[in-house]
């Protein structure tokens, strides 16, 4: 089985950038790939600063900083990832976008780079679908964020070879990860469970039963949840957290999944979590700044003073 010593990354977002520090923190050369090298060179400046953080706050030493950088390197061309022994797909929770991706990941890696996605609820199958070798195609899902997170589900579509499953499974070993094995369904394992919560909360505040603060403190001294639900989906990203309900709710068909009004209403007014500034909380403009305030009832979140990334 050929050993990953190079890794492709599609996307320079929160979960490309995590994953390709990740990669790079375990000696393994990453080519992150963006829409633009703009892009992909902002993503690797974010994960610069997060570094330099780290090192400030002495998690980390600087030369270990420094070797993870050089072993980045930012690219916006998929035909820079020719020399690479796997591809990890990070980019919008949306199959058309998904689908032209390895449609282009295909002609442009080798043919036996395995082809991974990091979706959080599209079927692996329909990806693979795309492609005319679909058993290379799998499901890498890594949690938020995946430098810290310890868990990775690996979804197998109808194609998915066992030579694929078996470097999946170790590579995510490799970079520290535990594994669970997930039929492909909507939403797999993790999200299966975790959205129809998260819906939940945002019902919970939509009828006015809890504050923003209330919700998220009941659920963390409750049920011993490390974060509340809130401040989860602002982590997520509360588009992201819309389009796997609408993927949920379109595949299964179930009214279970059927995403709260107010999540709506938050994701058209641009108020998606930390990435903006603002979601259920308002987040302070400096790097690392934590919740300033939160929305009450179902209203809007307040003014925090300081303006405006489970």
């Amino acid at each position: 089985m050929t050993s990953v010593e190079r890794l492709g990354v599609i996307g320079a977002g929160q979960m490309g950038r995590g994953i390709a520090e990740l990669a790079a923190a375990h000696g393994i050369d990453v080519v992150l790939v963006d829409a633009s090298r703009d892009l992909a060179d902002r993503g690797k400046s974010v994960i610069a600063a997060g570094l330099a953080s780290l090192v400030e706050r002495g998690k980390i030493a600087a030369p270990d900083r420094e070797a993870i950088l050089e072993r980045i390197r930012p690219a916006d061309l998929y035909g820079d990832l020719g020399a690479v022994d796997f591809v990890v797909e990070a980019a919008n929770e949306r199959f058309e976008v998904k689908r032209e991706i390895f449609r282009s990941l295909e002609r442009d890696c080798r043919p036996e780079v395995v082809l991974a996605s990091n979706t959080s609820s599209i079927s692996i199958t329909a990806i693979a679908g795309s492609v005319v070798r679909p058993a290379r195609v799998i499901g890498m899902h890594f949690m938020n964020p995946p430098p810290l997170m310890k868990l990775v589900e690996i979804i197998r579509g109808l194609g998915t070879s066992d030579r694929t499953f078996e470097q999946t499974r170790a590579l995510a070993e490799r970079l520290g990860k535990t594994t669970v094995v997930s039929r492909d369904v909507p939403g797999f394992i993790v999200n299966r469970l975790l959205m129809p919560m998260l819906n939940e909360a945002c019902f919970a505040l939509f009828e006015g039963i809890g504050t923003v603060e209330d919700l998220d403190t009941a659920v963390s001294l409750g049920l011993r949840h490390p974060m509340g639900p809130m401040t989860l989906m602002d982590l997520i990203g509360l588009d992201t957290t819309l389009a796997i309900l609408e993927t949920m709710h379109a595949t299964l068909g179930d009214p279970k999944y059927r995403p709260c009004p107010l999540l709506r209403q938050y994701v058209a007014a641009g108020w998606l979590g930390r990435k903006t500034g603002r979601g259920f909380y308002v987040y302070a403009t400096t790097p690392g700044g934590g919740p300033a305030a939160g929305s009450g009832g179902g209203g809007a979140a307040g003014p925090s003073g300081g303006g405006g990334r489970p």
